[in-house]
């Protein structure tokens, strides 16, 4: 995932489960979702942008130590393998249902520019794997500017090459796309009977339609859309990120909201997730360079869960538990690498698969003491190799991640 920086603020009401279409009869206390990076398959755009063939394996493979101690490169156990071919597809879900995985959460991308963007790996792979219904898949919109740190020079930083806002036009082609193609699915996940759906920078979303009250018009429409194909309505997720309610000021437009609960009011979204720990990491920029304990991140992610809770007892929020952080394979390899925004920032040391076992235990403990009518955590990620999140075996560790979900989640 690409970030812009921190400028979403926290999100939060109620969630519900869901039993999947194709799946009517399974029941689990909890779920466990998995968010997917779908950026490893040729595609027509990044050809445009990175030269015939490219893919994000090529970070992957570039990638260097940067200081000492720094393990670089990681070596995926299945090679650099193309995520569209539905083969390979089939074998990536396997492996996350053998190991207690329910849902992909595919980041997803559609600008006004270029069209879709990076739907090959859905598509092409996940939806045509002969096996699709033994995971769940929804959507994250990933609705970010793309920057090119594929990767970014360090006094150049990060170049746009477009941008993530869209018109109310462009909209309603989009939300019509995603009602037609994949909320019909039998494997998409639905939550009361209702379609998850999640976009990452709802400010992002907000201004480009020209303020609140276009967006909520906005999301009306889907809700709309999805009960004109026979579903309750949408289940409308937003993305938090580690910032304060002033930041909401950063909406244009008329009527802007005077912080996160105004616009909660207006937007109405029925969940809240996060995608990393540091989104959420409150001293990710005094607690030390080139690197943190993972075990410092994890506390102040733990934290936010509380303080949520805490401040708005009567919504739910889906904890999140990060494999790891290193987003160093996006720095110019020959390059400085020196303390800046993102991708220069701090690598998480020690999180091992023992370590990410613990995580997952206190998130358990977390959501059985929460006690929400559904319990559901997020994971990031199945395959971030260039964030240093992934769950796919890797040279060092293998599967011990993904076991690791199992020991805590997989017998439920």
């Amino acid at each position: 995932m690409i970030f812009t920086g921190f400028i979403l603020v926290t999100f939060f009401t109620g969630i519900y489960s869901q039993k999947s279409k194709s799946n009517p009869d399974k029941s689990r206390e909890y779920e466990v979702a998995v968010y997917y990076f779908p950026n490893y398959h040729p595609d027509s755009i990044n050809s445009r942008w990175h030269g015939k063939g490219w893919t994000e394996w090529d970070v992957v493979k570039a990638a260097r130590p940067r200081f000492a101690g720094h393990e670089q490169p990681k070596v995926p156990v299945w090679g650099y393998f193309n995520e569209a071919n539905p083969e390979w597809a089939a074998k990536e879900i396997d492996l996350a249902a053998d190991n207690g995985i329910d849902c992909f959460i595919y980041d997803w991308y559609w600008y006004s520019n270029t069209g879709q963007y990076l739907q090959e790996g859905l598509e092409e792979g996940f939806l045509k794997a002969p096996n699709r219904n033994r995971l769940k898949f929804a959507l994250m919109w990933a609705n970010h500017d793309w920057l090119n740190i594929q990767p970014a020079t360090y006094d150049n930083n990060r170049v746009k090459l477009t941008e993530g806002e869209v018109s109310q036009a462009l909209w309603d082609t989009i939300s019509t796309y995603i009602v037609e193609k994949y909320f019909t699915q039998p494997n998409y996940w639905l939550i009361d009977g209702k379609p998850y759906f999640s976009i990452y920078e709802i400010i992002t979303f907000i201004n480009g339609l020209g303020g609140i009250e276009e967006a909520e018009k906005a999301i009306q429409l889907l809700d709309a859309k999805a009960k004109k194909a026979g579903f309750p309505g949408v289940h409308f997720n937003i993305m938090s990120w580690m910032v304060n309610d002033e930041l909401v000021k950063t909406i244009t437009g008329p009527d802007a909201p005077l912080n996160a609960k105004a616009m909660v009011k207006a937007l109405a979204p029925e969940s809240v997730s996060t995608y990393c720990y540091i989104h959420h990491y409150t001293n990710v920029n005094s607690d030390g360079f080139p690197t943190v304990p993972v075990e410092k991140a994890f506390e102040s992610a733990k934290e936010y869960w509380k303080e949520f809770t805490s401040a708005y007892p009567d919504v739910l929020y889906t904890p999140n538990v990060s494999m790891g952080w290193d987003a160093s394979p996006r720095c110019m390899q020959s390059d400085k690498f020196e303390k800046k925004d993102y991708p220069w920032t701090p690598v998480f040391t020690g999180n091992t698969p023992a370590s990410f076992q613990k995580q997952l235990t206190e998130a358990k403990s977390f959501l059985d003491k929460y006690n929400p009518r559904h319990k559901i955590l997020v994971i990031n990620s199945w395959n971030e190799w260039t964030e240093g999140s992934y769950l796919l075996p890797e040279k060092k560790y293998g599967d011990g991640y993904l076991k690791a979900i199992k020991a805590v989640f997989g017998k439920y």
